[in-house]
């Protein structure tokens, strides 16, 4: 099989000439899915250590996407017409001036967040803490469209032989994954449990877990999801709404507890039931709060079990490297299914009738622009 044949089949483009405007999908008011619409717009082009991707994939986010779009962002001020689309991957299309990181034709995955570089949080190698943070596809044009122009050090070249949608799947999820636990403290043989497991950062996060070598606990509410989890490899999957949940996990871990907790729910009841599983000197780690966000904390609790509670807003250089390291052993993100952009809005209602079981992304072959 060619080379070419092979980009192909694994959904990468061809570099070609750069076109002067560029066929994107967006929208020009807030609404539900059928605001997306499919619109010539100009090209844009690298500036200064920038580089000019020619989008392959781009992940489906619940905050980045379908509430932008909704017009419910709580962290970020949209102003339509706006293209979105955060963690993307493709290939090396143009270089800005003083980049010499990566070549044309490289094909790479686009970590979302774009810190300023200098304050003394980058420095020390916490970019995600940055206070200048922004993020590409919400305060800045996205990956919904053929080219998008993105600064140097977010890319990260993808090993041969990756899936450019899995590449994609990969670039935002699995950085935060390894983020969260990197700072949790994971070690092989742990106990993690993971609320929420098959949203696409939870299944993500339980793979990357599991790669690792630690022992997983995951949870839905749905009876179906949790038989996908069980099928998927999961060591217990349990209701974490369930009135004896706590009794059962404890029961699970020979009652020890786990000792890494993932929430990124914010619900206010199963919270406490996540403080109720951890083992002392347990972690609970969370990157999201959109089934609430309002918890109560026992400090009495934190203090003599030696709790933490860690927040991880999302990935940053080194849990980049980490991730793909690891993707070079083999790790993969778990990716639910795509859709052509052409059917982007019903990719949106895939995702808004909580469908899927890990990541949701849009690919943009020169077909999938076709109704």
């Amino acid at each position: 099989m060619s080379s070419t044949s092979t980009a192909s089949e694994l959904g990468w483009p061809e570099p070609s000439v750069v076109p002067a405007t560029m066929r994107a999908m967006l929208f020009r008011r807030f609404g539900p899915p059928d605001v997306l619409e499919q619109a010539t717009i100009d090209a844009p082009r690298p500036g200064p250590g920038e580089v000019l991707v020619q989008v392959a994939a781009v992940g489906i986010g619940r905050l980045l996407d379908l509430t932008a779009r909704a017009g419910n962002h709580p962290y970020a001020t949209i102003t339509p017409p706006h293209v979105l689309g955060a963690d993307h991957s493709g290939v090396v299309a143009a270089l800005g001036e003083g980049v010499d990181s990566v070549r044309v034709g490289d094909r790479v995955a686009v970590l979302p967040g774009v810190s300023c570089g200098h304050c003394g949080l980058c420095r020390e190698g916490r970019e995600e803490v940055c206070d200048e943070l922004t993020v590409i596809g919400t305060h800045r044009p996205g990956a919904y469209a053929e080219y998008c122009a993105v600064p140097a050090r977010n890319v990260h070249r993808v090993p041969d032989g990756i899936p450019a949608a899995m590449a994609a799947s990969l670039a935002l999820l699995g950085a935060v994954a390894a983020n969260q636990l990197t700072q949790a403290g994971l070690r092989p043989g742990h106990w993690v449990l993971i609320q929420g497991a098959a949203s696409a950062l939870g299944a993500t996060t339980g793979a990357f877990a599991q790669h690792l070598g630690a022992r997983i606990i995951a949870t839905s509410r749905s009876p179906e999801k949790r038989r996908a989890l069980a099928a998927a490899g999961a060591d217990a999957v349990l209701d974490g709404t369930d009135p004896d949940f706590v009794e059962r996990v404890r029961e699970i871990t020979g009652g020890h507890g786990v000792d890494i907790a993932v929430d990124n729910l914010g619900d206010p009841a199963i919270w406490d039931a996540t403080i109720g599983t951890l083992a002392r000197g347990g972690a609970v780690v969370t990157s999201g709060a959109f089934l609430g966000g309002q918890v109560k904390i026992d400090l009495r609790r934190v203090y003599s079990d030696c709790h933490r509670i860690i927040g991880v807003r999302t990935g940053n250089a080194a849990a980049v490297k980490e991730l793909w390291t690891q993707v070079e052993h083999g790790f993969r993100a778990v990716l639910d299914r795509t859709f052509p952009i052409a059917r982007a809005a019903d990719a949106h209602r895939y995702m808004e009738d909580d469908n899927n079981i890990g990541r949701v992304a849009l690919t943009l072959e020169p077909g999938d622009w076709e109704a």
